[in-house]
């Protein structure tokens, strides 16, 4: 009996040696984080700092790859096609649950050519405008819009990213009548916006904090339900007038289908071991963002909930994209 049970044991170790001696080894070349959008933009905020760190602690390259278009499906689609060996991950966003419902085909499926790795942080959203459009609160941007239809334009990061349906959101709860300007990236509507060729961003504030706080633009609201700490003199938007108006914006990391479990795991504790580090807890504070880190499993049942969260948001927004 007791021969039994250790010739099973023994079984089960040949079993996983294996996998344990690809995770052990992992990674012994550069590992490359896909960033589905163009440099400059939140995604870039938090994945290039947590690539650093990630190659300090791991001894190899953890190289960022800027694949934008498209809301960020073409980076997503790419790394949902690539060899499932550890060494290609995307760094995507809230953007690709989003996705899922406005997109009529994707070349991909978030739930089943992606495996989720972990949340990397959750910003929360600011409603912020250039200098020069006159108003100073939520309310009287309200007023304005209404009184010049179609006048004030608000950029995003493309279409069916969350900056394109937290402006959606906002129109529907005031009634606003706001134009949409997509880009390709939250980094080009940043530059626009900047530079007073857009009026205003539905934005996180993982792009604009730095922004705020050199008073380049002009703070309304945070879409929260509290004040944020590191900007606690910006209103919620219930405060200032806009009740149920409550968007974030996250980050995390995807592996393609079928990537070795325990390379996923080790990943995910490296991100967690990160999160750690006084680099990256203070450059997530200046951008008053949530750290992140947490398990696979608990990821993926967040990206679950935002799927459906978005799709009635989709839903009542009646965007679509073809």
């Amino acid at each position: 009996m007791q021969l039994s049970k250790w010739l099973r044991a023994a079984f089960v170790v040949a079993l996983l040696a294996p996998a344990l001696a690809v995770a052990q080894a992992w990674p012994t070349k550069p590992v490359r984080l896909v960033s589905p959008f163009p440099a400059g933009g939140g995604t870039d905020a938090f994945a290039r700092p947590l690539a650093a760190q990630l190659s300090q602690q791991l001894g190899q390259q953890f190289v960022i790859d800027n694949r934008g278009g498209a809301g960020g499906t073409i980076g997503a689609d790419h790394v949902a096609h690539q060899p499932a060996d550890g060494y290609t991950f995307l760094v995507g966003a809230v953007h690709h649950t989003i996705a899922v419902s406005v997109y009529a085909k994707l070349g991909y499926d978030l739930e089943k050519d992606l495996v989720p790795v972990t949340l990397v942080a959750l910003v929360p959203n600011v409603v912020v405008v250039h200098p020069k459009v006159p108003v100073r609160t939520l309310k009287e941007l309200v007023d304005y819009a209404k009184a010049n239809p179609n006048k004030l334009n608000y950029a995003s990061a493309g279409n069916g990213t969350s900056h394109h349906l937290a402006g959606e959101l906002f129109k529907t709860l005031t009634g606003a009548p706001i134009n949409h300007v997509p880009y390709k990236g939250a980094g080009p509507a940043m530059q626009d916006l900047l530079g007073g060729q857009v009026d205003m961003m539905f934005d996180g504030m993982g792009t604009s904090a730095a922004q705020i706080r050199g008073q380049r633009l002009r703070p309304l609201a945070v879409a929260t339900n509290a004040r944020v700490s590191a900007f606690p003199d910006i209103p919620t938007a219930a405060e200032a007038g806009v009740s149920g108006y409550n968007v974030s914006t996250w980050y995390g990391i995807w592996a393609p289908a079928g990537t070795p479990p325990d390379i996923v795991a080790k990943l995910q504790q490296e991100v967690a071991k990160a999160m750690q580090t006084p680099t990256i807890r203070d450059v997530w504070a200046q951008q008053a963002a949530d750290l992140g880190g947490n398990a696979p499993a608990e990821f993926g049942a967040f990206v679950k909930g935002e799927i459906r969260k978005w799709a009635e948001v989709v839903k009542a927004a009646n965007v679509r994209i073809d």
